[in-house]
């Protein structure tokens, strides 16, 4: 039985597939020859999150006609073209191919772009979850970097179908409970610099004290000798008319 070929850069092609496609994990599992696990933990963001996505369309690896046809019928797998992928040197395309597929995947960057908006205080992990994106596809879409930017407008994901009510609504309490116990350990560490300020304060002011106590004391021990002496001076003074 012949070895099944697998596509160059098989995660980066994974990692592709998953932003900007709306196929099975199924169906990218048995292209890039990993497991779906794998491929849920990429949509996650837990696996390879620092690897840069490769189009299988640019270097000529898959069709858009291709991933339609399987995009319309989960039970259909991706044929690779092994002409091209293993028979010719890859070349870059000269430009970058934009390919919007028409399923609910392709809403997913329209509710990135909600949560971005209209909940800034989510972080990029709960983001994640929520929409089963990439830490590289926010990315794109903050720094206004992704190919379809033009065209990705803010849409409540739950219309989307892209979660729940129920898990927007933890996800926001979730996000103002951080942001609150944020708030609450700023106040209590600026609290305990002022309270360090104030005993810093304190033993200035006691130190200073004790230093002007001490100049008194010698002061005054110093006017009690001067007076001593004065005192004897006069008295040996008075001896010496007597005689």
């Amino acid at each position: 039985m012949t070895e099944k070929k697998l596509p160059l850069m098989r995660r980066a092609t994974a990692v592709w597939l998953v932003d900007n496609t709306a196929l099975t994990f199924e169906q990218i599992a048995d292209f890039c020859g990993l497991h779906e696990l794998e491929i849920q933990g990429i949509a996650d963001g837990d696996v390879n999150s620092g690897i840069t996505p490769q189009s299988p369309i640019d270097n000529h690896q898959l069709t858009r006609e291709m991933i339609k046809a399987c995009e319309n019928n989960p039970d259909r797998f991706l044929e690779l073209n092994e002409s091209i992928a293993y028979d010719v040197e890859v070349k870059k395309s000269k430009k970058k191919a934009k390919y919007i597929p028409i399923a609910r995947r392709s809403d997913k960057p329209d509710g990135i772009a909600y949560f971005l908006k209209y909940h800034p205080e989510i972080d990029e992990k709960r983001i994640k979850k929520l929409v089963g994106t990439t830490a590289s596809m926010i990315k794109s879409i903050k720094n206004r970097a992704h190919w379809n930017i033009k065209d990705i407008k803010p849409r409540d994901p739950v219309l989307l179908g892209l979660c729940t009510q129920e898990q927007l609504n933890n996800a926001i309490k979730e996000a103002k409970e951080t942001e609150e116990k944020r708030i609450r350990d700023l106040e209590k560490e600026r609290e305990k610099i002022e309270k360090e300020k104030e005993k810093e304060k304190k033993e200035k002011a006691k130190k200073r004290e004790i230093k002007a106590k001490a100049k008194k004391k010698a002061e005054t021990k110093e006017k009690l000798e001067n007076k001593a002496k004065a005192q004897k001076k006069v008295s040996v003074e008075n001896e010496i008319e007597e005689k």
